[in-house]
């Protein structure tokens, strides 16, 4: 078996003139994938249910990798803090609902908007119209959720404490 290692290539961690060590708090996140097959050849295709763990495997890497990313890490920590404040907030399952998933929707734009960085810089380093535009896209779709997000929770506060 041979060991196949990927990143994702972070423009806001830079290195240090020295390059021994990236400045700032998150370190570039280096995931390995053992796998049999030749490099740059894709994996087999599995189906029914043998399907199943190799999906969780991959969505628990790319979990893994978004943690390292400075906005999906303070993103999912603020999410640990209102998650259980929705059920002290919310009258009822549906606010709760709402509000649980108002959350929720934030971590998804971002982990979206992470991919599609990771797919931009992964072409090139050279700054295209396209690849800035597709970056643009992906932040603001994070900008709506999170302005929805906020008149979600805006709104329950006001009903619950006004």
């Amino acid at each position: 078996m041979q060991e196949v290692r990927g990143s994702i290539p972070r423009s806001s961690t830079k290195s240090n003139p020295e390059g021994s060590a990236p400045r700032g708090f998150f370190m570039p996140t280096v995931i390995a994938m053992k796998t049999s097959e030749q490099p740059g050849q894709l994996p087999p295709r599995r189906r029914g249910w043998r399907r199943l763990p190799w999906a969780l495997r991959y969505s628990w890497r790319g979990l893994r990798v978004a943690w390292g990313e400075p906005a999906f890490f303070l993103e999912a920590l603020l999410a640990l803090c209102m998650l259980p404040a929705a059920f002290w907030l919310g009258r009822d399952w549906v606010q709760v609902a709402v509000l649980l998933g108002s959350v929720v929707l934030v971590l998804v734009a971002e982990l979206l908007n992470t991919a599609v960085e990771a797919v931009v810089d992964r072409i090139g380093d050279e700054w295209h119209v396209l690849s800035g535009q597709a970056k643009d896209l992906g932040s603001a779709a994070v900008l709506l959720t999170l302005l929805f997000c906020g008149g979600v929770w805006g709104a329950a506060l006001w009903v619950r404490l006004g």
